[in-house]
C-alpha cells in the first residue's frame, strides 16, 4: 500500500510539472464529448475522454500485472 501510495504520488508530481504540455492534448475536446452551451447554463460532460482514459489505465493496468 505504501508504494502504490508513493506512485501514485510521483504519478502527480510529474503531472503538475508536465501541466504546460499536456493541456495542449485534445482531452476534454474529443468527439463524442458533450457540450451544450445556452444563455445561463452551460453543461459539459467528456464522456469520450471518459472512455479512452478508462481503457488507457486499463491496458496499464493489465500490462503491469502480468
Amino acid at each position: 500500500m505504501q508504494r502504490l501510495l508513493i506512485i501514485i504520488g510521483a504519478l502527480f508530481l510529474a503531472a503538475g510539472l508536465a501541466w504546460p504540455w499536456l493541456r495542449r492534448l485534445p482531452f476534454g475536446r474529443l468527439p463524442g464529448d458533450i457540450h451544450v452551451v445556452r444563455e445561463g447554463f452551460s453543461f459539459h460532460f467528456p464522456i469520450m475522454t471518459c472512455i479512452v482514459i478508462s481503457l488507457v489505465v486499463t491496458l496499464i493496468l493489465w500490462i503491469f500485472r502480468r
